[in-house]
C-alpha cells in the first residue's frame, strides 16, 4: 500500500497502546450530527494515474476569478500581486524559515516582522501593531477577548454591518469564553443606531469599515458613545485597500482595529492562507495577543531585533497568556510587507483611488439596468445591488454564462427573505471596462 503503508496489525497494536478499541473511540467527542455517515463519493481502490485525472477532472470545474470577468468580494479580493513579491519570499531564507523561537538568530525574519508592524500601524491609524494573526475572522475574535481584560466586562456589541463570518467566529469564541454577545440584525442601509446598543455593561461594540455592505460611516459618534461608557471601539478592516483612500479608523477614535491583509501581497487561493492584522493603542499594548518584535541595540551599540512582550501560553504560563494564539502568518505578512514597500505610500493611496474610481463605474452600468436598485449611498470598491429577483440562482446563470457576478447575500446570511434578492458586487483596479460590460450584458439577459 503505498499511500497507506500501515497494515491492519500495526493498527491494532498502536491501538492496543493507547487503549482503544478501534479507530472509531478516537471520535467519540466528536458530535455524532458532526460526523460524516459513510464514505465520501469517490472511486476506490485506483491508481496513481487514475487519482490525478480523477483530480484534474475537479480542478477543471472550478471557474477561477482570473480567468472571467469577476465581481467577487465579501472579504476576499482579486487584487494584482507584482511579480516581484513571489520571486522574493519564495527565496530559501524566507520559504523555509519558521516562527523565531530563538529570535537572536533570526534578525531577518524580525527585521520584516518589525517593518510589518510599522506599515500596519501606519495605514490603520494606531499606536502598535503585532507580528500577524491567523486572520482577519480570529483577529476580531482576538479582539472582543482584549476588551474583555481592559474593562473587566463581559458584553460585546456587533454591528449589523459585521461580515457574517467574522460574527460567527466571535459567537464561537463566545461560547466557550462566557462572554455575552449581542449581534445587531444584518444593516444593508447602514441604517442602524450602534450606540444606542452600548450601556455600563458593554465592553466592546465592533464594527466593520467599510461595512459587510460596502457602506461607509464615520466612527466618531460611535467612538464616543462607546468611551462615555467605558467600552472600546473595535474597528474590522476586510478590505485594507480602502485605508489608501478613506480616513484611518484610528482617525475616527478606535480603539483597536483588526482586518485581513489578502489584498495586499495575498492572492485568493480558495480561501487561506491569509493574514490577520491586529493594532491597538499603545497604553493597551500588554493587553494585545500574540507577539511583537521590538527594535533595540546590541552591546556595540549596534541596531538589532528581538521579540518583547510576547505574552503567549507558549513564552509564560498559561494562565498568564493573553492568548493562545501559536504563531504569525509569517510567509504571508512577509508578502503583504514587500507588496507594501513596493506600492509605497503614493502608490498605495493611488491604488485605492483605482478601485474607487471602478467602483463608481460599475454603479453607473448597473443602476442603469431596469430592476436593479443600488443600495449603497457610499462605497469604497464594493457594492450591494437589488435584483428583482433571488440573487442566488442569478449569479449561477452568470457563472454559466462565464461571468462571475458577486457574492448572494442569502449565502452568507441564508433563510431571510428580505436578505434573498441583494447581492454583493466589487470592482478592483483588475476590473476592466469589459468586465464590466460583461457582467451587464449577462444581467439584462438573466433578468
Amino acid at each position: 500500500m503505498r499511500y497507506l503503508p500501515l497494515t491492519a496489525d500495526d493498527r491494532r497494536a498502536m491501538l492496543a497502546v493507547i487503549g482503544v478499541g478501534s479507530v472509531d473511540d478516537l471520535y467519540v467527542d466528536v458530535p455524532a450530527a458532526a460526523r460524516r455517515a459513510g464514505l465520501v463519493d469517490l472511486p476506490a481502490h485506483q491508481g496513481e494515474i487514475e487519482v490525478e485525472r480523477a483530480f484534474q477532472a475537479f480542478a477543471r470545474a472550478n471557474v477561477a476569478p482570473g480567468a472571467v470577468p469577476s465581481f467577487l468580494g465579501a472579504g476576499a479580493y482579486r487584487h494584482h500581486i507584482p511579480a516581484s513579491v513571489d520571486a522574493l519570499i519564495q527565496r530559501g531564507e524566507f520559504l523555509t524559515s519558521y516562527t523565531p523561537y530563538q529570535p537572536e538568530i533570526a534578525q531577518g525574519t524580525l527585521q520584516a516582522l518589525f517593518e510589518f508592524q510599522t506599515m500596519v500601524a501606519m495605514i490603520t491609524g494606531m499606536d502598535v501593531a503585532n507580528a500577524s494573526m491567523y486572520d482577519g475572522a480570529s483577529a476580531a475574535a482576538e479582539a472582543v477577548l482584549m476588551a474583555n481584560r481592559i474593562t473587566r466586562r463581559r458584553r460585546a456589541v456587533l454591528s449589523g454591518g459585521l461580515h457574517p463570518h467574522y460574527r460567527a467566529t466571535i459567537v464561537t469564541y463566545a461560547r466557550w469564553g462566557d462572554f455575552v454577545i449581542d449581534a445587531l440584525p444584518p444593516d444593508p442601509l447602514a441604517r442602524e443606531d450602534v450606540a444606542s446598543a452600548i450601556d455600563g455593561e458593554t465592553a466592546c461594540v465592533v464594527v466593520q469599515y467599510p461595512g459587510f455592505f460596502g457602506q461607509l460611516r464615520d466612527l466618531r459618534a460611535i467612538a464616543e458613545a462607546a468611551h462615555a461608557a467605558g467600552a472600546l471601539l473595535v474597528v474590522v478592516v476586510t478590505e485594507i485597500v480602502a485605508l489608501g483612500l478613506v480616513e484611518t479608523p484610528g482617525a475616527m477614535g478606535a480603539d483597536i482595529v483588526v482586518g485581513e491583509g489578502q489584498s495586499i501581497g495575498v492572492p485568493l487561493s480558495f480561501g487561506g492562507p491569509y493574514l490577520g492584522l491586529f493594532a491597538t493603542r499603545e497604553k493597551f499594548v500588554r493587553q494585545m495577543p500574540g507577539r511583537l518584535a521590538g527594535a533595540t541595540v546590541d552591546a556595540d551599540g549596534r541596531p538589532g531585533y528581538v521579540l518583547t512582550l510576547s505574552t503567549r501560553e507558549q513564552h509564560i504560563r498559561r494562565e498568564k497568556a493573553t492568548s493562545n494564539i501559536c504563531t504569525n502568518s509569517g510567509l504571508c505578512a512577509l508578502a503583504f510587507t514587500i507588496h507594501l514597500t513596493l506600492l509605497g505610500e503614493a502608490g498605495f493611496a493611488r491604488l485605492g483611488r483605482l478601485n474607487h474610481e471602478a467602483a463608481c463605474t460599475l454603479v453607473d452600468r448597473v443602476a442603469a439596468l431596469p430592476g436593479v436598485e443600488v443600495l449603497n449611498d457610499s462605497f469604497f470598491n464594493e457594492i450591494t445591488v437589488r435584483l428583482p429577483k433571488p440573487a442566488a440562482p442569478v449569479v449561477d446563470t452568470l457563472a454559466d454564462l462565464g461571468v462571475l457576478g458577486g457574492v448572494p447575500v442569502s449565502r452568507l446570511y441564508p433563510g431571510d427573505p428580505a436578505l434573498a434578492p441583494l447581492m454583493l458586487l466589487a470592482a478592483t483596479e483588475l476590473t476592466t471596462d469589459a468586465d464590466m460590460a460583461a457582467l451587464v450584458a449577462a444581467l439584462r439577459q438573466v433578468l
